[in-house]
């Protein structure tokens, strides 16, 4: 039985529907991703399953007495004193606001005895005890300190905390509104374990496409108001897309052609008109209400990279770079290092380990506690800051990009800057509001535009990718492969490092900065692996050197097997295209509505499909082998 389901439903906030005639079943123990561009309506969705928005029409069923639990997009910001347990106890489903009262007065230096034990008396009377043992549990298991304050955290901190306290009330249904926004990559893989280790079902918003990858095994689309659902994973999901938009835009041309000699026969001469079929003319009425319904896709945004003058062969140089906090932590020590022009360097390392303090070190806006840097000569440096600090929260996206002129120079040609605005998505009445009414995916977008009008041949990003769409991240990494300048990017999003960035610094610990060749998962084959001590060993045995393996010859496969392996290239193409025939099928919007079972059976075979293709070439595989 489903967890929870929509039918028909309708969901509006000013002329655009953000649901339109939605239709969704979440079913026990699924893990399902939604996607779609930033201001589609995935958080309202999301908002609507949680129980915080009512439908406009249509019917959301709940399963009885179903669990639900949402992580909000945003942190709650302002000096919260709470302690962290106390803060984690507010989401157990029962007891939780006298297990979160007694962890918040155990946190007091000295506790009033009255009230602690009244809290006693009152945990006794409803079990709280349970809560109690439940809170410090997820504490441990997500590495949490029990008794820190709550608004002394760093955002992705509290992140952390916010997610132990949708996990504290056990929920039937988990709701992860972005939660990989500003972890650091260590921090993410603890938390794409802890999703894969929960027992219940999970509904997640992610532009992290490693992150989906690893999780989803369903994919929602959202987009213009239409929710999609596709079998499998991000992969298979992005096949059946391409070929949906594709059959669309065949569908609509064909109706748009067809529009087009209707109309030109209803104007036809009087002898034609006095003659003309009255059905034919309603029929052409229908079509026209039909065209004015549809809703035209979103563009895409077109930035455009404006590159520089050539710099010199040397970009930055620094030698034994040294860089010490008052405290004493070291950040960075005896760093040498050559940026070379052209080359894309990647930092990574957790959050606070030193990264954006070293790229201010190379472009001279810091000063190393010892050793030398050398900047090349001409150079035109963008930066694109993760505190957006570049952007003017009184000011309009107008105004930000051009400092209130109406022109700005693109490609050395003068070019207003409304038309240049919407290359990056902003309608004029967009462009004309102050940005502090604009969401996280546009200010980021806004900062590009802004970083991008500006020729450079050094792009500094750090932080680039937080609050973007994944059609908006795609974008910016063919900019960044195809650019001809030098680029240094401070990254969590694993995908990213790997499709844009040719070397690494990698923050290692103790103030290391090691650089590697290629991306993330090259990284990830080069470090050296992590000392572990021996316990209680009191005399290390040298090394003996193992013996050369002696290379067995193959394995002659018998006359059954050989058949067996011939014939497995053409069963997997059979299936594959079988699979594909179910995912053309189901790119039909309305056959929910026209033929459910249809609708189930296509999603059941692809399901299958796609078990028995990866079973084929496992099989396949160790045939060949």
């Amino acid at each position: 039985m489903s967890l929870l389901r929509l039918t028909d439903v309708h969901l509006a906030f000013g002329a655009e529907p953000v649901l339109d005639g939605a239709n969704l079943a979440i079913e026990p123990g699924e893990c399902v991703a939604l996607i779609g561009r930033n201001g589609a309506g995935k958080s309202s969705l999301m908002r609507l399953l949680s129980g915080e928005l009512q439908v406009d029409s249509g019917q959301l069923v709940r399963q009885q007495g179903l669990r639900t639990a949402l992580l909000n997009q945003s942190v709650p910001t302002g000096n919260d004193e709470r302690s962290i347990a106390s803060m984690v106890a507010t989401g157990l489903a029962e007891g939780g606001r006298q297990v979160a009262e007694y962890l918040a007065l155990m946190s007091d230096a000295e506790p009033d005895t009255n009230k602690l034990q009244q809290h006693l008396d009152a945990l006794d009377a409803c079990d709280g005890w349970r809560g109690e043992q439940k809170v410090q549990a997820i504490l441990n298991r997500l590495g949490l300190p029990s008794d820190s304050s709550f608004g002394s955290l760093s955002g992705g901190m509290k992140r952390r905390v916010m997610l132990a306290r949708a996990l504290v009330g056990e929920p039937d249904l988990l709701l992860l509104d972005e939660p990989t926004n500003h972890l650091d990559i260590e921090a993410v893989e603890q938390l794409e374990d802890t999703v894969r280790s929960f027992g219940g079902s999970v509904l997640l918003i992610t532009h992290d496409r490693a992150f989906l990858r690893r999780l989803a095994n369903r994919i929602l689309d959202l987009d213009l108001g239409k929710l999609t659902s596709w079998p499998g994973n991000y992969d298979t999901y992005l096949r059946g897309k391409a070929a949906a938009l594709e059959a669309q835009d065949r569908a609509n041309a064909q109706f748009d052609k067809k529009l087009a000699d209707e109309e030109r026969w209803v104007r036809q001469g009087i002898k034609a008109r006095r003659t003309r079929n009255e059905g034919r003319v309603r029929a052409l009425e229908a079509m026209r209400r039909e065209r004015s319904k549809r809703r035209n896709a979103v563009g895409v945004a077109k930035a455009k990279l404006q590159e520089g003058e050539r710099s010199g062969a040397k970009v930055v140089e620094c030698t034994a770079l040294n860089f010490n906090l008052p405290e004493g932590r070291v950040l960075v020590k005896d760093l040498d290092l050559l940026v070379q022009r052209g080359d894309k360097i990647g930092l990574i390392g957790p959050n606070g380990v030193g990264k954006t303090t070293l790229i201010k070190m190379l472009l001279r806006l810091l000063e190393p506690t010892s050793g030398s840097i050398e900047l090349g000569t001409n150079l035109d440096i963008a930066w694109f800051d993760q505190h957006r600090q570049q952007l003017n929260e009184e000011q309009t996206a107008q105004e930000n990009i051009s400092g209130g002129s109406d022109t700005v120079i693109i490609d050395g040609e003068p070019r207003h800057v409304l038309s240049y605005l919407q290359d990056f998505l902003f309608a004029p009445a967009r462009s004309r509001a102050p940005i502090r009414r604009l969401s996280g995916g546009e200010r980021n977008r806004l900062l590009l535009a802004k970083l991008f009008a500006k020729p450079s041949n050094l792009l500094v990003m750090d932080e680039p990718t937080n609050d973007l769409d994944i059609e908006t991240l795609e974008l910016l990494e063919s900019l960044l492969v195809n650019y001809k300048g030098t680029l240094l990017l401070v990254s969590h999003d694993r995908d990213f490092l790997d499709n844009t960035i040719t070397s690494t610094l990698a923050f290692e610990g103790n103030g290391r900065v090691a650089e590697y060749v290629g991306g993330y998962k090259d990284w990830l084959r080069q470090r050296p692996e992590p000392q572990v001590a021996k316990a209680n060993s009191k005399k290390v045995e040298p090394i003996k050197a193992e013996p050369a393996p002696v290379t067995k010859p193959k394995k002659k496969l018998s006359y059954k097997d050989q058949r067996e392996l011939d014939g497995l290239p053409a069963q997997i193409e059979k299936m594959e295209a079988e699979m594909e025939a179910a995912q053309t099928l189901l790119t039909d919007p309305d056959l929910y509505k026209k033929d459910p079972k249809a609708y189930q059976q296509a999603s059941d075979d692809i399901e299958r499909l796609g078990n028995e293709t990866l079973a084929a070439m496992a099989r396949w595989e160790e045939l060949e082998g």
